[in-house]
């Protein structure tokens, strides 16, 4: 689905310059569910941003099936991958359903107004994420977690194969920061979606997703099954701080371990 080659990616200049990534060889194949783990400052938000095409890389290359991302037509890379971005501004008062219509936009071609098949799947997008009663709200009154759900509705509604999050929990309570991920999850298990996301609660991460990327902030990286990089020692590394695992029944909770000052 989507693809790096020796991909590196920089921060700042001169003396400041830092490398948050180095050739990272990655593939994401169709149906995985992928989290990306790392400290503030290790070059998350930079990677998905990357990935998205919306930054270029310092080096290498990042492909969508197998076509490098400076090969892919706009209109057509909207209908192959959708990026939820960190936060957000509404500069105008659309209502909540216009503000998930615009995510039909690359369907339109030569069309300037929605059909019925666009108000149907963004309906549909709403009542997944439970704001379809929000429809006719003005998008600028929601709360920060109605506004969220309502960002992530309108990814749905732009029907990509590929989901790029950037903390897709953000702002969300408890009930629904769980019904966001299991849905997500849900995607790549039964319609073979494929989703790579960042955040920041492991034990969330670990319950549904297949594969981690773990940026480790000096450039270095792991990637691999949860079951094979999401280890207490290996956490403990890319986040500076000891991580116990806990097993309940078919759970792992990873809580910080406790350190004697």
């Amino acid at each position: 689905m989507i693809s790096t080659q020796d991909l590196t990616l920089r921060i700042g200049s001169g003396s400041g310059a830092r490398t948050l990534v180095q050739s990272l060889n990655w593939q994401v194949r169709d149906g995985e569910c992928w989290s990306v783990i790392g400290r503030n400052g290790a070059g998350k938000s930079t990677l998905l941003r990357t990935l998205a095409g919306l930054l270029p890389p310092d080096g290498g290359q990042v492909a969508i099936q197998g076509k490098p991302l400076s090969d892919w037509p706009l209109a057509a890379l909207a209908r192959e991958r959708a990026f939820l971005a960190q936060s957000r501004s509404d500069a105008f008062a659309y209502s909540v359903l216009e503000t998930v219509l615009s995510a039909r936009h690359p369907y339109h071609d030569n069309r300037y107004w929605e059909g019925s098949d666009d108000h149907q799947l963004a309906m549909q997008a709403l009542a997944a994420m439970e704001v379809d009663n929000l429809a006719a709200r003005n998008v600028r009154t929601l709360s920060g977690g109605e506004r969220q759900r309502v960002a992530i509705a309108a990814m749905l509604a732009q029907d990509t194969p590929l989901l790029l999050l950037d903390e897709p929990a953000n702002a969300l309570d408890l009930a629904h920061q769980v019904s966001v991920m299991r849905l997500l999850a849900k995607l790549c298990r039964e319609q073979d979606r494929t989703v790579v996301m960042v955040g920041h609660d492991l034990t969330l991460a670990h319950s549904v997703s297949t594969h981690a990327l773990l940026l480790m902030g000096d450039g270095s990286w792991q990637a691999g099954p949860v079951a094979d990089v999401m280890q207490p020692d290996i956490l403990g590394r890319c986040l500076d701080h000891e991580i116990e695992m806990i097993r309940h029944g078919a759970r792992h909770i990873f809580i910080p371990k406790e350190t004697n000052t």
